[in-house]
């Protein structure tokens, strides 16, 4: 794993608690240091950062990291676990955000069910081409468009919006749409029910995306108790005259 920690005392201590919890661990006391030495990353399995880092969010390392191809799995550690901190990584396309009080044996834990989780999602058949009306989802492009327009979802709110769409009439849990990104087990926020927090939050950035592009984007609904679905296409009704078209 590579890690991307500014504090050289804490990311010694990870490193050597992790090694002998069978990791091998590549330090970077900055992005900067990583994008300047990218080799390593063609030996990782994940990416992890400390979510502030001298010249800014660890977000804004990501969006480089995935400018240049990147495509490797990315943890955040915190140690100010915030669940709006939480969310922004989540919905900007992190797979886990782990606060760093949680001690080592948790932070192994997790890291290994993020990899564990990539491993199987990369070793299933690329999915379908999927349409739903006005909405086109391209997964081996990570691409939507919505009549026409791109969306510019990012790998969280696209695999949202696959699962929703590909299900279009079926209401989908809280805890399915979660679980479609995170990987099963994931607890997010505080609380049993915490990840419901996050996939609110998801779905809210997703609607603002969709009414961007069509203010009147109404497709995803909502039943409080239960989750979110994709609204089923409805056959238009024939008017008599159409109908005597099509018979004669």
């Amino acid at each position: 794993m590579v890690l991307v920690d500014d504090d050289e005392a804490y990311a010694e201590v990870v490193a050597d608690g992790l090694g002998q919890l069978g990791f091998d661990v590549t330090h970077y006391t900055s992005g900067e240091t990583l994008l300047d030495n990218p080799a390593k990353l063609y030996d990782t399995d994940v990416i992890v950062l400390d979510w502030r880092l001298p010249t800014g969010p660890g977000t804004e390392l990501m969006r480089q990291l995935r400018e240049r191809g990147v495509d490797l799995p990315i943890v955040f550690l915190s140690g100010v676990p915030r669940t709006t901190y939480e969310a922004t990584a989540l919905d900007r396309g992190a797979l886990d955000f782990v606060d760093k009080a949680r001690g080592l044996v948790i932070i192994a834990k997790r890291l290994r069910m993020v990899v564990g989780w990539t491993a199987r999602e990369n070793s299933h058949r690329v999915r379908p081409v999927l349409r739903r009306g006005p909405l086109e989802l391209h997964p081996e492009l990570m691409r939507a468009t919505w009549k026409g327009a791109d969306l510019d979802l990012t790998l969280t709110e696209f695999n949202i919006v696959y699962l929703l769409a590909s299900r279009s009439g079926e209401y989908v849990t809280y805890r399915a749409v979660y679980d479609c990104v995170h990987g099963v087990g994931f607890v997010a926020g505080s609380g049993e029910d915490g990840f419901r927090a996050n996939v609110r939050s998801s779905i809210k950035r997703i609607r603002i995306k969709f009414r961007t592009v069509d203010y009147r984007f109404r497709e995803i609904e909502n039943f409080a108790a239960v989750g979110y679905r994709w609204r089923k296409e409805i056959a238009p009704i024939e008017s008599d005259s159409e109908q005597a078209r099509s018979a004669s």
